[in-house]
């Protein structure tokens, strides 16, 4: 989280928890008592006050008390008998490849943080600090003190408003102090229905010795052990209720509502099971025989590893020229007129499929395309060449009037003789024919190519 967005949150949280503290005395029982200091004032608020100063005192704690740190040449003692953790894969102490050190039992690495905190519950938005080894019982303190102020105060109010049942004209409260009676109530009770079930399940983790990680691992064996693939494993840190809590809070129960060190360096801790060392959480027999993951010699691979050396698409067909897949119908109409370069016939498909295969060759043109459109294969679209349009739409003339019947074209056999006509193989004057020069000159638009007319 980032600094500045945690102080908004801590912020945040400050408040909740002081508007009730404050308003509730300031606006509700202090008019309530006649605004005049008595022994039953003193007796009503002197305990709440005690409550309020210890909840701040123990989230001060949780904020900031370093949660733990793993030293930087710590190791495991593998000869000693006192336990430490294996990983699962190779039976080894667990190493943390982030950090590049082993890692104590039941510690974890905090993204958060950048570090592994020895004994990780969670990482808490609320105090903007990693819940561990050495703030954690304050975390629960914490937990413990924020319910039974609440619940104070909400029975200290309560009480303000039945006491308006006896109809006594000083004991009903103003407007100004209705509002803050309600306002409280809108702080106060969705505080004790989120933050007391936060709290029922921490309180059974700490009669349990378990953390919110080691929870979610315990969760994973009893789903295995449901299935019947591994038999019951006893969790290797329970120690039983007054020995898990005096693991936290400490030893002396009269002080377990008081902010102290727990034991411990947060390094080792006290085992139930019979064997130094352990495997927890339990491993999947499934997994015993799995193959270990082990990178392709080749960065070209799709699917399931396969070698993809040439890159050719998955797909068995292509795409039509538009990038569409609609098929088009048995008469399609074109947008364009019949003497432009890319005007398709409309009794043939205009944009049949393109056909596909494997073993192809990487680079071919297809006829009946606009433009003799070069396709490479494995590519992601086409590779087309620069068309001179002013040249195929001379092409494209030229094709048509050299299409024989399509055209008369005027071809001179005979040179001119005189200005009045021209000679016939017969040496006879004869009629203008279609395209001959007349005697004015002019030549019939007949034999004129369409193409050139004007």
């Amino acid at each position: 989280m980032h600094p500045i967005l945690g102080r908004i949150v801590i912020g945040f949280v400050l408040f909740l928890i002081l508007f009730p503290i404050l308003t509730s005395q300031i606006f509700i029982i202090w008019p309530w008592y006649g605004r005049e200091l008595s022994v039953d004032l003193i007796t009503l608020l002197f305990p709440f006050n005690v409550l309020a100063g210890m909840l701040l005192w123990n989230y001060y704690l949780c904020i900031f008390t370093d949660p733990g740190r793993v030293p930087d040449a710590w190791k495991p003692d593998t000869q000693s008998g006192q336990g430490y953790e294996v990983k699962r894969l190779t039976g080894n102490p667990r190493f943390c490849r982030t950090c590049e050190r082993y890692k104590p039992p039941r510690s974890h690495h905090c993204r958060q943080c950048n570090r592994c905190v020895p004994r990780m519950d969670h990482h808490c938005p609320w105090v903007n600090n990693c819940i561990g080894h050495f703030n954690y019982g304050h975390f629960i303190r914490f937990l413990f003190y924020v319910d039974v102020t609440c619940w104070y105060h909400l029975a200290m109010v309560t009480y303000r408003v039945f006491a308006t049942a006896g109809r006594r004209y000083y004991d009903e409260p103003t407007g100004f102090e209705l509002i803050f009676i309600i306002l409280n109530y809108v702080f106060v009770v969705p505080v004790i229905l989120v933050v007391g079930t936060f709290s029922l399940y921490h309180f059974y983790s700490l009669l349990r010795n378990t953390t919110t990680i080691e929870g979610w691992e315990k969760d994973k064996a009893a789903m295995l052990r449901r299935h019947g693939k591994i038999e019951e494993v006893k969790f290797p840190y329970n120690l039983g209720a007054r020995r898990n809590i005096a693991s936290i809070l400490g030893n002396n129960p009269l002080l377990w509502c008081c902010p102290t060190v727990p034991p411990g360096d947060g390094l080792k801790y006290q085992l139930s099971v019979a064997d130094g060392h352990h495997n927890w959480p339990p491993r999947d027999p499934a997994l015993d025989n799995q193959q270990p993951f082990k990178l392709p010699d080749s960065p070209w691979t799709y699917e399931n590893g396969g070698v993809n050396p040439n890159l050719r698409p998955s797909s068995g067909t292509l795409r039509p020229v538009n990038g569409s897949r609609h098929k088009y119908t048995q008469d399609p109409v074109s947008a364009l007129p019949p003497y432009h370069p890319d005007y398709k016939d409309p009794g043939v498909e205009a944009y049949p499929p393109r056909p596909y295969s494997p073993d192809s060759d990487l680079e071919y043109s297809e006829e009946g395309y606009s433009g003799a459109v070069r396709v490479r294969r494995g590519s992601e679209g086409y590779e087309v060449r620069p068309i001179n349009r002013e040249q195929m739409f001379q092409e494209y003339v030229q094709s048509q009037i050299d299409e024989v019947g399509r055209y008369q074209v005027y071809e001179p056999e005979h040179g001119l003789e005189g200005e009045d006509g021209f000679e016939d193989e017969d040496g006879e004057d004869g009629d203008l024919e279609a395209g001959e020069v007349g005697h004015d000159g002019a030549i019939s638009d007949d034999d004129v190519p369409l193409a050139l007319r004007s």
